[in-house]
């Protein structure tokens, strides 16, 4: 999405104390992302910083010139930055009447609604356990040196639009969206028109100003970063809690879309991904709902949780029979106020649906051309 994003450019000249009080400030914005979105604007952020890293800079005369920060720094700081307006939903343009505008390539237009359903407790151990027995029976292969993920997926998302200080609500058109990693995390490529608005795709292969490797961790791990994760629940919570302590609104809240986000993007491997229901069932708050729809219309049930503070609540789609996982949405329940308040109860915010998922042996390979 083009959402507004601080300019960097201006800062060239400006002492590094702000830059570093940016960057707290920054930071404490992305309690407010809603869940399931964060690696959606890291690799955003990804893109940009590359992008920003092969342009010559032209600083004033006698200006200090601007460096680009640590990405162990950089990634949540601003990422928070890039979804500050994006919280909410808010995109802000300059023009136009606000009826299919594409915005990196995808078109805009109608907001995505759903009935919200009825959400439980009741049959919440249960469900998490039979989706965990069927994802140990699943086959996954495992990812050897010079292989990569392949991720594909249909995403969607609602935003506020503004247009000349008049907000609407607008949503982004069902497109795809594919990722590839290799398995130590150091290499990969992104297409997604809703990102970067180019066909081919960007580079996700990134290492820092200094030539470092970006390290792996929870919230942006790497195939073999996750065989090193614990499999039993209770130490796989806690590893998650303690990586992730500070983030989010609430501990809980944040641990469970964490979680969320390796279903969705990642491959764990086969014991790590049972685990990963039974670690969720641990966490407190968490609810079954009785009817969820995916991106594309595969109707399943959902296991949820409601973030109280934004109101959104976060689903992940399951099949009804075989307990698949097929992807994941998050959905506005509460009223909000101000101009958020444009978010009525029953919209989708984002919505997921994983169509392929598989190894392969070369960068921007799709399975179907794989050896």
């Amino acid at each position: 999405m083009n959402a507004n994003t601080p300019r960097h450019d201006s800062a060239e000249s400006e002492p590094e104390s702000e830059w570093e009080q940016d960057v707290q400030l920054l930071s404490r914005t992305a309690r407010d992302l809603p869940p399931g979105r964060h690696r959606f604007h890291k690799e955003h952020l990804m893109a940009q910083i590359h992008e920003q890293s092969r342009q010559p800079r032209q600083s004033p005369a006698g200006a200090r010139r601007f460096r680009l920060p640590r990405l162990s720094i950089a990634l949540p700081a601003a990422a928070a930055a890039l979804s500050a307006v994006v919280a909410a939903g808010v995109v802000t343009t300059g023009g136009g009447d606000g009826d299919g505008v594409r915005e990196s390539g995808v078109a805009t237009g109608p907001a995505l609604t759903t009935d919200l359903g009825t959400a439980t407790t009741k049959g919440v151990p249960q469900l998490l356990d039979r989706i965990s027995l069927a994802a140990a029976e699943g086959e996954r292969p495992t990812v050897g040196p010079g292989q990569y993920v392949y991720i594909e997926s249909m995403v969607a998302d609602s935003f506020v639009r503004t247009v000349d200080d008049e907000s609407t609500l607008a949503g982004h058109e069902l497109h795809r969206r594919q990722i590839w990693r290799s398995a130590d995390g150091v290499e990969g490529w992104l297409i997604d028109p809703a990102v970067n608005g180019r066909p081919e795709g960007e580079t996700l292969t990134l290492p820092d100003e200094r030539g470092n490797t970006p390290k792996a961790h929870i919230g942006s791990p790497s195939y073999d970063y996750l065989t090193e994760l614990p499999t039993d629940p209770d130490a796989l919570l806690a590893k998650i809690y303690e990586e992730t302590e500070g983030q989010g609104n609430s501990p809980d809240q944040q641990a469970f879309s964490t979680i969320g986000d390796l279903l969705g993007e990642s491959y764990p491997p086969s014991e790590l991904y049972a685990a990963l229901f039974e670690t969720a069932a641990k966490i407190p708050g968490v609810v079954v709902v009785d009817d969820a729809v995916d991106a594309v219309g595969r109707r399943g049930v959902a296991v949820a949780r409601l973030d109280e503070t934004s109101g959104q609540r976060e689903e992940w789609i399951f099949d009804r029979k075989s307990h698949v996982f097929l992807g994941q949405r998050v959905v506005q329940v509460k009223q909000l106020k101000g101009e958020e308040a444009l978010m009525k109860p029953g919209t989708v915010t984002f919505t997921g649906a994983v169509m392929k998922r598989a190894v392969v042996d070369g960068l921007k390979q799709v399975p179907s051309r794989a050896g």
